[in-house]
């Protein structure tokens, strides 16, 4: 997170901010990264994916809470019956360990719940952060040094140590997955809040916001109409990468025990149950460790494609780098043709005086 963190800082830095390109720019300089482009395709596949669970389990005629003891071998302590943990027709990807639920069906599902939980946590965590960063920005200096104490307070409080203690004293009858998405947006705003508030102290000093507030506008219109169409592009890119990160540690709560609890399917909760079974039945650990892997790999290339993307800088100083290169290349060019022109020149006085 600290890397997002001096990214984006980087990415906003100086005495005016540049505007966010439109969409149309923004969507030619996101289409020129194939990387980027692979990264959005996995991401929207997985998305589609999480959507489409009912229907993909109906497909296959299973659901991820049936037990099937059939398909286990009790003498051997519950490892499933087959090759591959099970794999039929029935079970594309076969059962689990001890229970015999689908694999299926559970990571399709998995994956809504780990996606889910993502997303509304970073929407908490970016709602949060915009509103209090704009308004230490435009406060006053008292209103603007509690507001900043506070972030200090929220960066400096330990993710995983507060989500453990606040997710052990909540009852079990709370919704498991709101309330992880909660205590991850509840506590991790204060980078996204210290990124905006440097930016819209930058913004807040350029001449259209200064008139904006001499005319006589509020606090709320100068925020809405000046400084957060300005905003856009540092708050967008960090909420990209912020979405992996977030997708780790729900999973890394539900690995503790914490989080999302059985029969509810996620992937981090089936990383629980897989860690005795890793050697009897491999592919209930590799499974859901390799969705994890690639959705935090997608979605972290996405990310810096996307930070690239709106950074109208960054396609500048690729473009001034690669002119550089190819006008020395040509400079050597011309200068070794203009090198043999010369001796091919010389040569031929030469040749004539050795005749004469």
């Amino acid at each position: 997170m600290s890397e997002a963190l001096v990214a984006v800082e980087a990415a906003g830095a100086g005495t005016s901010a540049p505007a966010a390109p439109g969409a149309r720019q923004f969507w030619r300089r996101l289409r020129a990264q194939r990387a980027a482009l692979v990264a959005a395709a996995v991401v929207a596949l997985l998305v589609l994916v999480a959507l489409a669970a009912p229907l993909l389990t109906a497909l296959e005629g299973q659901d991820p809470t049936t037990y099937h003891p059939s398909l286990i071998d009790s003498a051997r302590g519950g490892v499933p019956i087959g090759s591959f943990g099970g794999f039929s027709a029935d079970h594309w990807l076969g059962v689990e360990p001890q229970t015999g639920r689908d694999m299926f069906a559970r990571l399709v599902y998995g994956a809504q719940v780990s996606l889910g939980v993502a997303l509304a946590a970073t929407v908490v965590q970016v709602a949060l952060g915009v509103a209090v960063g704009v308004a230490s920005a435009l406060g006053n200096r008292w209103v603007d040094q509690l507001l900043s104490r506070a972030t200090d307070i929220i960066v400096a409080m330990p993710l995983m140590i507060m989500s453990l203690a606040l997710l052990a004293i909540v009852p079990s009858s709370f919704p498991r997955p709101v309330l992880v998405t909660l205590v991850i947006g509840l506590i991790a705003w204060g980078n996204i809040a210290k990124i905006v508030r440097a930016q819209a102290l930058s913004l807040k000093g350029l001449d259209y916001v200064s008139a904006a507030r001499l005319s006589g506008w509020g606090a709320w219109r100068v925020a809405r109409r000046e400084l957060l169409p300005g905003l856009a592009a540092p708050v967008i890119t960090y909420a990209a990468l912020l979405v992996p990160t977030n997708i780790s540690v729900e999973a890394a709560l539900s690995f503790l025990g914490v989080g999302v609890k059985p029969p509810t399917p996620s992937w981090g909760q089936m990383l629980t149950d897989a860690d005795v079974w890793y050697q009897a039945a491999p592919q209930y650990l590799l499974l859901p460790a390799g969705a994890l892997f690639v959705t935090v790999l997608a979605l972290t290339v996405l990310g810096d494609g996307v930070r690239t993307a709106l950074d109208p800088r960054a396609a500048s100083r690729l473009r001034v780098g690669t002119g550089r290169k190819d006008a020395g290349a040509r400079d050597f060019g011309a200068k070794g043709s203009s090198a043999k022109g010369s001796g091919a020149e010389g040569s031929g006085p030469t040749t004539k005086e050795a005749s004469a």
